[in-house]
């Protein structure tokens, strides 16, 4: 069975394939690639900004619901491990202008999708 992106756990798992050795998030019981098998891995949860945007209207309503103080714009990106993978995430940053492609971030898993924030010189390549 793979490992669930929705673990209390902040790491970041995903699975790898046995056959081909691709390496996918969320984890999969099976490559996508090949259909072969594929074991859990853990990821390192740093990379790179590979692209982004800014949410700056409220979703529809339903579902969503606006938190007590009201929706503010945020970020939405793509991370690029180091394992090549490329996992969405929101971007928690100070100042939305201050994104840039190829920016340094962390990515941790939770409740909902995952998030990213800038990467501190001690955590690189961690």
């Amino acid at each position: 069975m793979a490992t669930d992106p929705r673990s209390p756990d902040p790491g970041l798992h995903g699975s790898r394939c046995s056959g081909c050795a691709v390496t996918v998030y969320p984890a999969e019981d099976a490559c996508p690639r090949c259909g072969g098998s594929a074991d859990p891995a853990a990821l390192q949860g740093t990379g790179m900004l590979w692209t982004w945007t800014v949410q700056r209207y409220a979703p529809k309503s339903p579902p969503y619901q606006a938190p007590p103080g009201g929706f503010t714009p945020f970020a939405l990106g793509y991370v690029e491990l180091a394992e090549g993978v490329r996992v969405a995430a929101v971007l928690d940053v100070d100042d939305l202008e201050d994104i840039r492609i190829g920016m340094p971030l962390t990515v941790t898993a939770g409740p909902g999708v995952p998030r990213a924030r800038p990467t501190t010189p001690g955590e690189e390549g961690s």
